[in-house]
């Protein structure tokens, strides 16, 4: 069942992103592919409950991850309005040959390829007749709500902080940036561990693990954090922040002080 779903699934998948492909170039703009990024999640959440008969564990776990797709949208939504596209996808627009087919097949479709590899863990709940939430599903939930909140206070802070005139050109320093450069891309990465040990029902289910390490890979090697410290290498401001400051995984020391002297 779980094949036949994943396929299926495979397919609205790939003719989402041609849709939101068609509509980047009616806009000029790319970026709307980071506003499709969570919806996409959604849809492969809404398509696996109606093939199968939920049980109300299963539509609460799939609430999550609806939770998090239009959070996650509807923030990258409203910090693009009324902005131009965003710095990557402008590069390459300037710099690529056969510019629109290789935004197809590189942007679009490869984001459609990397959705749905990440999205095996929704998809195995899904196919699920009987969901049992044991040790290893708690501790799942646990990790998903804390790297959701990390990555949701993160992203607002930082909008405040953009927000604010005052603040142009310079590194936000504050909140959980203080104990993290990157405290969303950490936050996204715990949440998709926690969500794959939620739908780990028994060996045979192991294989939803290269959800959170593909992410995991991503976003620490590839298109997540390289890009931005690459972006900010030559900032004065940064590399003094980035001496004291860890790259990913936040300093849990200096926060547990910073709460305990709060208090």
């Amino acid at each position: 069942m779980f094949i036949s779903l994943y396929l299926q699934t495979a397919v609205y998948i790939l003719c989402y992103m041609s849709i939101i492909f068609i509509l980047a170039i009616i806009l000029k703009n790319n970026s709307i592919v980071d506003i499709a990024w969570g919806f996409g999640f959604i849809i492969i959440s809404l398509n696996g409950i109606i093939n199968n008969n939920p049980s109300i564990e299963i539509l609460l776990i799939n609430s999550l991850v609806w939770l998090w797709g239009l959070r996650l949208s509807l923030h990258i939504l409203l910090r693009n309005l009324g902005k131009s596209e965003d710095f990557r996808y402008n590069n390459w627009r300037k710099t690529w040959k056969n510019f629109y087919l290789r935004s197809f097949l590189q942007i679009f479709m490869l984001q459609g390829i990397i959705m749905l590899v990440i999205a095996m863990p929704i998809i195995k709940i899904n196919t699920i007749e009987t969901f049992k939430i044991g040790f290893i599903q708690v501790f799942g939930i646990i990790l998903f709500i804390t790297g959701f909140l990390f990555e949701s206070i993160a992203d607002y802070q930082l909008l405040k902080f953009k927000k604010d005139k005052e603040n142009i050109g310079k590194i936000i320093k504050t909140g959980l940036w203080k104990y993290s450069r990157h405290p969303n891309y950490f936050g996204e990465t715990i949440l998709w561990w926690g969500f794959a040990l939620i739908a780990i029902n028994g060996s045979e289910s192991l294989f939803v693990l290269l959800s959170p390490i593909l992410i995991t890979l991503l976003l620490i090697f590839v298109s997540g954090i390289p890009m931005l410290e690459k972006k900010y290498k030559e900032n004065e401001e940064f590399k003094k922040y980035a001496e004291t400051t860890p790259v990913f995984i936040p300093n849990f020391y200096l926060m547990l002080k910073d709460f305990i002297s709060v208090k």
